[in-house]
């Protein structure tokens, strides 16, 4: 069963209630919500989404909700973001309900996931290989990852590479991938048929839309794969596309600053990424144009971009 198959009043009618069920890769999730104005934008964004069976084991329960006890909602209408019952952060605007619960969501998995390793990059697939992108904010990472999987590649994640500590495979987690600002309209013009769903204005993070992942991604989002290869990507206005290749020694460091939990699993994080970067090759990549750096990616794979 996905969300689709539940129509749009069975979908708020359970958001509102007992929860409704939500499966995000390795995920699950229990979601409860009494904004109709968040469950309006959830409902498309989330349609092909799994619903796990109700034996299953919920990870995080998760609640986006107005505020019970607060003489501001009266005034200026929120939305506070709530695990297990707590609200870890400031109440956000009714407006922005729902980019605060995409957070959140992050929030719970980087906060509670410790029996992984987790690095903060996006991850895509081809023929069973993973390449991974490491980055900080601002270096055009979600927006390559979004280029590259509306060309023919699958997502496993546009912000975890989920590594699991027994075989150094990566978990898949293709949930929705954010574009901020100028990115929004960049992906527009370059797949006009991607799914983006509405922006929101003035957030913490300024303007913030998501993309839906191609369905094929989230139907196959209990296929793991193995890491071959790791580019560090840098957007720059009217650079020309440099993709070269860097010393392994270099390319570990700046893996394990990447990771969310590297200081937690300490001596298995070292190995973990010592193993990683052994067996996959690593570049940087610098690049203006999406088209160039797509080309150039699928050839670096062996095979080429569609």
């Amino acid at each position: 069963m996905i969300i689709g198959d539940l129509s749009r009043r069975e979908f708020g009618e359970k958001l509102a209630g007992e929860g409704l069920r939500v499966q995000f890769g390795p995920f699950n999730l229990l979601i409860r919500s009494n904004l109709d104005s968040f469950a309006s934008l959830a409902y498309p964004l989330y349609e092909p989404y799994p619903v796990p069976d109700e034996t299953s084991i919920t990870d995080f329960h998760v609640r986006i909700a107005s505020p019970p006890h607060s003489l501001r909602r009266w005034i200026r209408k929120q939305a506070c973001f709530a695990l297990d019952g707590h609200s870890p952060f400031a109440p956000y605007t009714l407006a922005h309900a729902f980019p605060a619960f995409e957070w959140g969501v992050n929030w719970c998995v980087a906060t509670r996931s410790h029996h992984l390793l987790m690095l903060h990059s996006a991850v895509v697939e081809r023929n069973g290989h993973a390449m991974l992108f490491p980055a900080s904010p601002g270096d055009g990472k979600s927006t390559l990852c979004t280029a590259l999987v509306h060309s023919g590649w699958r997502l496993l994640s546009d912000e975890f590479g989920l590594v699991r500590p027994e075989d150094g495979r990566l978990l898949p987690m293709p949930r929705l991938i954010p574009l901020k600002n100028e990115s929004i309209e960049v992906i527009r013009r370059f797949r006009p048929e991607a799914y983006i769903g509405p922006s929101f204005h003035g957030t913490r993070k300024g303007t913030v839309a998501h993309v839906r992942p191609p369905v094929d991604s989230i139907r196959r989002a209990q296929e793991t794969a193995r890491p071959r290869c790791f580019v560090f990507p840098r957007w720059i206005a009217n650079s020309p596309l440099l993709l070269n290749p860097i010393a392994k020694s270099r390319a570990f460091l700046m893996v394990a600053t990447n990771a969310f939990n590297y200081e937690v699993l300490d001596e298995g994080a070292f190995r973990l990424v010592g193993a990683m970067i052994a067996g996959c090759d690593c570049y940087s990549l610098s690049y203006s144009d999406l088209d160039e750096a797509v080309a150039a990616l699928g050839e670096l794979s062996g095979f080429a971009s569609g």
